[in-house]
């Protein structure tokens, strides 16, 4: 199954462990190079920017538009939802927007953790997501 991995940019690390263990699963998984850049501890300079320019720099890298492709190309989202910002399991802007796109594209959704007790959990909850509480076996 080919999967497109989302979540909080700040989960970079994070992404790469989830992509590599789902590939040894049998998986496609593919990651932004920033992102996988980024788990390595290179480009200190652009993530230096994101914290000061989050908006500016999601648009001069195109990533909504790279993240939306992925999804299209892609079987499932595995939505990588953990602790942030004092949220359990938390899920942003942009990782909701994410699952809307698979949702109306007909996509799986797969949450690592359960749903985050968040303003628009039934929003979330609306898009049917799967809750695999960290069992990548649970994916197909």
């Amino acid at each position: 199954m080919k999967i497109a991995i989302v979540g909080s940019s700040y989960f970079c690390k994070e992404m790469v462990e989830y992509r590599d263990e789902l590939k040894a699963l049998g998986h496609e998984c593919e990651l932004h190079e920033h992102y996988v850049a980024r788990a390595a501890g290179k480009l200190p300079e652009l993530w230096e920017r994101m914290q000061k320019e989050h908006a500016k720099v999601k648009i001069e890298h195109d990533y909504i538009r790279y993240h939306y492709n992925e999804i299209l190309n892609s079987d499932a989202v595995l939505v990588l939802n953990f602790d942030k910002n004092g949220i359990k399991n938390y899920i942003g802007g942009n990782t909701l927007i994410e699952m809307g796109q698979a949702y109306v594209n007909n996509k799986k959704i797969f949450l690592l953790n359960t749903v985050p007790e968040m303003q628009y959990k039934e929003e979330i909850e609306a898009l049917q997501p799967i809750v695999i509480n960290n069992n990548l076996s649970l994916i197909s």
